[in-house]
């Protein structure tokens, strides 16, 4: 029997679990402050997925029919590498790309933001976590001088007597962050933002809170008014800020134009919520949360920042009791954008336009600075050049046909290069469309680190020995990095990779340089930045700026267009609790399977009934991008002018068939959460559900 204590492969909770392996492999929760012994569905079947018989074991390689065929790791490699080597020869070295994914460890993402510039000297490498972080990570850069999703430690949620929480649907997402809420809504304090009657707005009932359900695409004026609200009923706190911000006045000026009654007008939320709900988060210990559901849009860093305007008038950022944060959606997250895989960072969050710090990172990669490429382009970018400036593609991390937006486009765009590697676990929908597919290891049988949504640095730890054919992307790194002759040194051991990213990241915003595996082993509280010690309140005494101040900065909303009067439909997507980003892990574990077999559209009775649509037929969700079909679920949790598709599923469920790749200026985060749709009923169609998981690979 094999055991280690380890922590869920799903979302930045990163809930403790111990795994155990005897004949079988089993969790069971593990007493930790975020969980407190708690998992959620995905958590309590994490193992099952570790023996399915869909994993990859060898790898593969596509033949001219479509079809694919076993090949040794020898030729596999030794391909792969030959397709970087002619393509950079033949088109230079941004042809050559990566894509990685905020599920790889930080060592993982470390070592592949390395390879990128140092084997390959490409400027073309982002990562999944762009669609899902950036926006909150711009605001949080430019108003406190560092993106940590939350500065706080999780716990201090607790003794909260008011949270308003922002486009995050907790109890879908990550359940066991529900107990601490419990402390607001036994006060009635909290609040909930969302066009939907989310499980989470629901927590709001029978008097814990209220659920604030404005227009899709309407949360930036939504806090405008809010942030108006607090200075004309004299709530701002003007002593905190005199003494640890810049811009209030600024701010004061932008938001007269958002009284009440205009936002009111505009988000469809009553004048006495928002009266009711400014003056609660000024009354005592408060916090404001946000997620995607206002991020994802193409104002997603100014809502974002508005958000924190409204916490930095009210004075509650970096003080005892009160906050503001957002909630980091996937696994790593908060680590895999500090370390290199975003287009323009290089480790400890550092930007790779900075001398210094591409000094200080070239010296210990010991490669000369001047050869390091510049900053690359974002992940949607990125995914337009391919099958024209990029050649050659390797994804790791990521199921982009599923994923991205305007997925039907970044399909075509595949299959428009020289060559595609992806590094997955099983054939994903990306991996289907690969020349070649590597086959990886699974969150229990590696050794690694992670960061959770608090900062904190979290030790992952193997509890069996992977199957015979699969390795890690450390040990793939390693062997194309000697295959291409590259410079430095490549490291199969995620101890002394972690060495290394510590020391490359020494100085930087996220400093890991005082942490290891084996000072993580003891069970030290490791909250970044660590070079000597930890930081769970980074902003308790003054903000990440050189003066030590918060900046605010003035934004402005612009009135999203109404739907006509013709047809259209907003169409917001989201998550199931039974299912994970793109679904490629819970599409094929059975008991989450069976949960939420397929997507299925939300809409109100109102509307349905004027299409003619009951409950449980289908539908055709469709625009000028794509069709999707679903299952209709006829419910009054949704605004009669508002749609809602999870984006979990693949083939036709695939809600991405139907966003845009529009994205914030800013950011470049896309626009997931406001398409403009129209709905039909449809056929039933043939065959499987929609988006069900492929059966076993036969090869």
């Amino acid at each position: 029997m094999s055991s280690a204590d380890t922590h869920c492969p799903y979302c930045a909770l990163q809930c403790a679990m111990t795994v155990t392996h005897t004949h079988d492999t089993t969790v069971a929760g593990r007493d930790f402050p975020t969980n407190r012994g708690g998992l959620c569905a995905k958590g309590w079947t994490s193992a099952e997925l570790l023996a399915s018989p869909q994993r990859l074991r060898m790898p593969l390689r596509k033949a001219p029919d479509g079809s694919f065929t076993e090949i040794t790791w020898d030729e596999a490699l030794d391909a792969v590498a030959a397709a970087f080597r002619d393509t950079k020869d033949t088109h230079g070295a941004d042809a050559n790309a990566i894509f990685g994914g905020g599920g790889l460890t930080n060592e993982k993402a470390y070592q592949l933001g390395k390879f990128a510039r140092v084997a390959l000297g490409t400027s073309r490498i982002d990562y999944n976590g762009r669609f899902c972080m950036s926006s909150a990570a711009a605001a949080s850069n430019r108003a406190f001088g560092m993106d940590r999703g939350l500065p706080f430690p999780v716990v201090d949620l607790d003794d909260a007597e008011t949270i308003l929480l922002l486009g995050s649907n907790v109890a879908a997402t990550m359940p066991p962050f529900l107990a601490h809420l419990a402390g607001a809504r036994a006060q009635g304090g909290l609040i909930v933002v969302d066009p939907r009657r989310s499980a989470t707005a629901r927590l709001t009932e029978d008097g814990a809170g209220t659920h604030l359900q404005p227009a899709p695409g309407t949360d930036l004026p939504l806090l405008l008014g809010l942030t108006h609200l607090a200075f004309a009923e004299g709530l701002a706190d003007r002593a905190y800020l005199d003494e640890r911000t810049t811009g209030a006045d600024a701010v004061r000026r932008s938001v007269a134009q958002w009284w009440p009654e205009r936002t009111s007008a505009t988000t469809g939320v009553p004048v006495s919520l928002l009266r009711a709900t400014v003056r609660r988060l000024a009354a005592g210990r408060s916090y404001i949360l946000t997620g995607r559901g206002v991020e994802q849009h193409v104002d997603g860093t100014a809502t974002a920042t508005a958000a924190i305007n409204l916490a930095l008038v009210l004075g509650l950022v970096g003080r005892t009791g009160s906050g503001y944060g957002t909630l980091t959606g996937q696994g790593n997250g908060q680590g895999g954008r500090e370390h290199g895989q975003k287009a323009d960072q290089l480790p400890g969050y550092r930007s790779i336009r900075d001398p210094e710090a591409r000094r200080q990172v070239a010296g210990v990669w010991g490669v000369d600075p001047d050869g390091l490429p510049d900053a690359g382009i974002p992940a949607t970018a990125l995914l337009a050049e391919l099958g024209g400036p990029i050649r050659t593609l390797l994804v790791a991390g990521s199921n982009v046909v599923v994923s991205a937006p305007d997925v039907e486009a970044v399909r075509a765009r595949l299959g428009a290069l020289d060559m595609l590697v992806v590094c997955d676990f099983v054939l994903s929908e990306t991996a289907a469309l690969a020349d070649i597919v590597l086959p990886v290891l699974q969150w229990a049988e590696e050794e690694g680190t992670m960061t959770s949504l608090e900062g904190r640095v979290l030790r992952r730890r193997r509890a069996l020995t992977p199957p015979e054919g699969a390795r890690s992307e450390l040990w793939v790194l390693s062997e194309l990095a000697r295959r291409l002759g590259a410079a430095s040194t490549w490291s199969t051991d995620p101890a002394t990779v972690f060495d290394e990213l510590a020391r490359a990241s020494a100085g930087g915003i996220a400093d890991y340089s005082g942490l290891s595996h084996a000072l993580l082993d003891t069970g030290v509280e490791a909250y970044w930045p660590f070079a000597t010690e930890s930081t769970p309140r980074p902003f308790a005494e003054r903000f990440a700026h050189a003066d030590g101040r918060a900046r605010l900065v003035p934004v402005d909303a612009t009135p999203p267009t109404p739907v006509d009067a013709g047809g259209d439909l907003t169409l917001v997507t989201g998550r199931y609790l039974q299912q994970y980003q793109s679904g490629a892990q819970t599409r094929r574990i059975a008991e989450l399977h069976d949960a939420r077999p397929e997507a299925r559209l939300e809409i109100h009775p109102a509307t349905a009934g004027g299409l003619g649509i009951r409950d449980g037929v289908f539908v055709t969700v469709a625009n000028e991008r794509g069709t999707v079909r679903a299952r209709a679920t006829v419910t009054e949790d949704i605004r009669p002018d508002t749609v809602f598709l999870p984006f979990h599923y693949a083939g036709d469920g695939c809600a991405n068939r139907l966003t845009e790749d529009a994205v914030d200026p800013t950011s470049a985060m896309p626009e997931f959460k406001r398409t403009r749709v129209r709905v039909s009923l449809a056929e039933p169609a043939a065959g499987a559900a929609a988006g069900s998981p492929k059966e076993d690979v036969h090869v």
